[in-house]
C-alpha cells in the first residue's frame, strides 16, 4: 500500500479552512446616543436606533453608514442586499423626522450616528479610519451636511476628517426642500444658506463621490446643483471628488449606484492596506 505524507492527507481539510465562507452577524436597534439622551427625550429613545451587519471573521473591515431617503419626513433603516456578503459592515440609521422635529434635526442625528460608529466599530472588528457615509437622497443631504459642515461632528468629539469618504445618492447640496418647506419657500426656489452643503466648500473636506440620476429624469434640478456643487468643490481645491450621472435612471438610482459605492469602499481599505506595506 501506497504511504502518502501527511500533508498530502490534509491538505483537502486545510483548503477549506483557507476558503471558509465568511459569516455575518446582524445587530438591530441598537442606541446611538447615550442613556441620559436617551432618558430625556422619548423620540431619541424611539427613533434614534441602528441595525449593524458585520463579517464575523474579517479583521479590519471597512464600514458603510447608510442614511436612508424620505424628504427627512418619512422613511426607515434597511441594509440594502446589494451590500450584503462583500467583507464589508453596514450601519443602517433611523433619525428623527419631521414634522415631528424640526428638519434640520437629522443632521445631528445623522452626526451622532457617525460618532457612535467611530467610536465603536472596532469592537466588532472594524477599522475605524475606513468609515465610508452615505445614502440616498435626504440620507444623501446628511451624508453631505456632516462631512462639510464640521460643527455637526464637533458636537460628539469627532470632525469630518475621520471619515475616510462621503458618498451621496442624489442628495441636496442646496437647503434641503423640507427646510425650504418650513419656511414656505417653493421647491422651484434654490436656497445656499447654512443648511446648504454649497455653503460649505471646502478643499479639506473627506474624499467625495456625487452620484445623481440622468438630468432628464431626476428630481428637480437635482443633477445640475450636484454638478455645480462639483465644480465649486475643484474652484477651492479639493483634491478627490468626482460625479457620476447614471443614464436612464431617474430619482430612484440606488440599484445601479451600489457598485460604485462599494468599489469606493474597497478602493480605500486598498490604498491603507497599501500603504502600510510600504
Amino acid at each position: 500500500m501506497k504511504a502518502f505524507p501527511l500533508a498530502m492527507l490534509l491538505m483537502p481539510f486545510l483548503a477549506a479552512l483557507c476558503h471558509a465562507e465568511t459569516t455575518y452577524q446582524l445587530k438591530e436597534n441598537i442606541p446611538y446616543y447615550d442613556e441620559a439622551a436617551r432618558q430625556a427625550d422619548d423620540y431619541i429613545a424611539e427613533r434614534c436606533v441602528l441595525d449593524f451587519y458585520y463579517p464575523e471573521n474579517v479583521e479590519g473591515f471597512p464600514t458603510i453608514v447608510w442614511f436612508h431617503g424620505g424628504g427627512l419626513s418619512s422613511g426607515n433603516k434597511y441594509i440594502a442586499n446589494r451590500l450584503k456578503g462583500r467583507d464589508i459592515g453596514v450601519i443602517a440609521v433611523n433619525y428623527r423626522l419631521a414634522p415631528k422635529v424640526k428638519a434640520a434635526t437629522a443632521i445631528d442625528d445623522a452626526a451622532a450616528a457617525v460618532s457612535w460608529a467611530l467610536d465603536h466599530v472596532a469592537d466588532y472588528g472594524g477599522d475605524p479610519s475606513l468609515i465610508t457615509v452615505s445614502g440616498h437622497s435626504a440620507g444623501g443631504y446628511l451624508t453631505s451636511m456632516i462631512g462639510l459642515d464640521p460643527q455637526y461632528l464637533a458636537k460628539f468629539g469627532k470632525e469630518p476628517s475621520d471619515i475616510a469618504s462621503l458618498v451621496p445618492f442624489s442628495g441636496h447640496t442646496i437647503t434641503h426642500l423640507a427646510i425650504r418647506e418650513e419656511r414656505d419657500i417653493p421647491i422651484t426656489q434654490p436656497i445656499v444658506d447654512e443648511f446648504a452643503p454649497l455653503y460649505h466648500v471646502s478643499k479639506d473636506a473627506p474624499p467625495m463621490l456625487l452620484i445623481t440620476g440622468d438630468r432628464e429624469m431626476e428630481m428637480v434640478g437635482r443633477y445640475e446643483e450636484n454638478a455645480y456643487f462639483y465644480r465649486m468643490m475643484k474652484v477651492v481645491g479639493h483634491p478627490d471628488i468626482r460625479l457620476f450621472e447614471m443614464d436612464g435612471y431617474g430619482h430612484w438610482m440606488v440599484e445601479p449606484a451600489y457598485p460604485l459605492l462599494i468599489r469606493e469602499v474597497k478602493a480605500h481599505a486598498k490604498a491603507k492596506q497599501e500603504a502600510a506595506a510600504n
